[in-house]
């Protein structure tokens, strides 16, 4: 993604811009005093939202009207009831404010061994990952993903990702997360639960690759690839469609490349070029 495709939006590193998070924090103050909670300052971790606690026990997000993925945020919190989730306490559509419940400790799975991280994964996922139908109100990740390819450029990589995903059959049954990963997996008491959901209904197989290239800073090899999908493969996932939705997916979210990037620092490119 460009500055230029998106102008509520900085550049690397990403994050909403000064302006709109002015506009999100007004919005917070004023929903943060009908509701009746303190607010504290923002959260340097939510970059594109406004976050800060609200309490001790909890925090209130505002998300900006510009990001689409995260419409249905408030509808998959609520699905998952605090079962694999932070709750969802309380929301109003209109201003796109939730309140949720605080994650304590809430330390990420970004300082786990890869073993660990990898088992909290998958014990993670199997809560997420339920039956969910398009359109209520969750949207189809078949009705998205070329699109998010279009939109990837002109690259010989992205040509070969359209040819892959022309072979697939996305599924329609499953909510997924969209944006599932170390960071957005914290500690709450003696378990693990996920935060920040970009829902739609798919199939477990597209949830995974994100991982792959994370936490920040992780330069994945063809070796740590094959871990994780191993372990996903094992845990019932189907290998193969795991292997051609990390193509795709790495595809159009590593091109056009950030500035600053390029295709060997890239860490979704090193996911696509290890397995192509």
């Amino acid at each position: 993604m460009t500055a230029d495709e998106s102008a509520w939006l900085d550049t690397a590193p990403w994050g909403i811009t000064p302006r709109v998070a002015e506009r999100l924090q007004a919005t917070a103050t004023e929903v943060a005093h009908e509701w009746g909670v303190p607010l504290g300052e923002r959260l340097v971790a939510g970059r594109f939202s406004f976050v800060a606690f609200a309490g001790e026990d909890a925090v209130l997000k505002v998300v900006p009207i510009e990001d689409d993925e995260a419409d249905h945020e408030a509808d998959a919190l609520e699905l998952l009831d605090g079962d694999g989730a932070v709750r969802l306490l309380r929301r109003d559509r209109a201003r796109r404010a939730i309140l949720i419940e605080r994650a304590r400790p809430g330390f990420d799975a970004s300082h786990l061994s890869e073993r660990e991280a990898i088992r909290i994964a998958v014990s993670a996922a199997r809560k997420v990952w339920r039956p969910a139908e398009k359109g209520r109100p969750f949207r189809w990740i078949g009705d998205l993903v070329p699109r998010w390819l279009d939109n990837a450029g002109d690259h010989y990589l992205v040509r070969q990702a359209k040819e892959i995903y022309a072979t697939m059959h996305p599924g329609d049954t499953t909510l997924v997360h969209g944006d599932f990963h170390h960071h957005n997996l914290l500690s709450h008491g003696d378990r693990w639960v996920v935060i920040d959901p970009k829902p739609m209904v798919g199939e477990p197989e597209f949830d995974v690759p994100t991982f792959l290239w994370n936490p920040i800073g992780h330069l994945p090899t063809r070796e740590s690839v094959e871990v994780w999908i191993s372990a996903f493969a094992e845990a019932g996932l189907d290998a193969n469609l795991l292997r051609k939705w990390a193509i795709v997916r790495g595809t159009y979210q590593g091109l056009p490349l950030s500035r600053g990037l390029t295709a060997d620092t890239s860490p979704q490119l090193r996911v696509v070029r290890a397995l192509l």
